[in-house]
């Protein structure tokens, strides 16, 4: 298979569009009061974290698609941290999640290995420079970091947190038809090599 390590890029945005997908279906199940209860956490709340989660997603996409394009970076990387929260209830927010996601995957399967070495710029207080491989790698244990914060804050509510390691094992497929379904995905799909 050529294009293994865009393959594995791949993959792995599926699989936090999938982590994103479970983790705000059951937040979903939260009350208003209780999605906004100030908790124990690197940010206070559930909804604070999730929506800390979509806004760096947009500022890192934003930087990665502009290079893709052969576009200049963006002015003022900032205005996409302009709102902590932007989204104030779980289903906006789980709409507004879903279709960063879907941004992120389309752009990974856009990519060759070849893209994967490209030097993606940020224009922050002192320019960011690294290599596409590198801001994909940062952005996936971003989320994997914020995630687990919340998958904490929610064991302490009436609702179980959901598992999120059932994605990558060929045995488990069962345990993530709904979400696939729900996802509008097939595991072919998924799998099957570019």
């Amino acid at each position: 298979m050529s294009n293994m390590l865009a393959q594995y890029v791949t993959s792995q945005a599926y699989n936090n569009a999938w982590a994103n997908h479970r983790l705000l279906k059951a937040c979903g199940q939260l009350t208003q009061a209780e999605f906004q209860a100030t908790r124990v956490s690197f940010f206070p709340t559930i909804g604070y974290t999730l929506n800390h989660i979509l806004t760096c997603d947009w500022f890192y996409l934003d930087a990665l698609e502009r290079e893709l394009r052969g576009e200049a970076p963006h002015p003022d990387c900032y205005v996409f941290f302009e709102k902590d929260e932007p989204f104030a209830d779980s289903a906006a927010l789980h709409a507004a999640q879903r279709a960063s996601d879907a941004r992120l995957i389309a752009h990974c399967r856009s990519l060759c290995d070849a893209d994967l070495a490209r030097p993606v710029t940020i224009l922050r207080d002192t320019p960011q420079i690294d290599t596409r491989q590198r801001l994909l790698a940062h952005l996936f244990q971003h989320q994997i970091h914020h995630r687990g914060q919340v998958h904490a804050m929610l064991a302490g509510t009436r609702i179980a947190p959901p598992q999120l390691d059932e994605f990558y094992c060929a045995g488990e497929a069962d345990e993530r038809a709904q979400d696939f379904l729900e996802l509008g995905w097939t595991e072919d799909g998924v799998w099957a090599p570019r």
